[in-house]
């Protein structure tokens, strides 16, 4: 019984997500927007936009200094590759993206707040602020 309500469970999520798939492609249609558009606009960064460094919350400030000085960074997975699996950043070579944590205030973890660079790490200048563990970016701008 478990096993066939479980089947049952995960083919109505399943429908349901290709429901929304199809209403959101056909808004964009009627719009008249191609429906490529649907993965980038709804669920990449562009949703974000952008954020001025001197707004980013202090943590994230802090962050930023230490990669822009080269560290020491306070947890051990800080400045380790970022795959950008899921496409919200500008498609690059793999390596090219580096993750940091920004430390989040009560928190028992690492929190769901990051700063991802790209390219020359010191110079910190392709760099993006996430406080939703990779659903959206927001490009930092100095």
């Amino acid at each position: 019984m478990t096993k066939r309500l479980g089947a049952w469970i995960g083919r109505s999520v399943s429908q349901a997500m290709a429901r929304g798939a199809l209403a959101a492609t056909l808004a964009l249609s009627v719009a008249g927007l191609p429906a490529n558009a649907v993965a980038r606009d709804t669920i990449g960064m562009a949703a974000g936009g952008t954020i001025h460094a001197a707004d980013l919350p202090n943590e994230a400030q802090r962050t930023l200094g230490l990669i822009e000085q080269g560290g020491p960074f306070p947890y051990a997975k800080d400045g380790a590759t970022f795959g950008n699996y899921e496409r919200r950043l500008p498609a690059q070579r793999r390596g090219y993206y580096h993750e940091y944590t920004v430390k989040t205030r009560g928190a028992r973890n690492r929190g769901a707040r990051r700063i991802i660079c790209g390219g020359d790490q010191q110079a910190a200048n392709d760099c993006y602020y996430t406080e939703d563990h990779y659903n959206s970016f927001q490009r930092i701008q100095r």
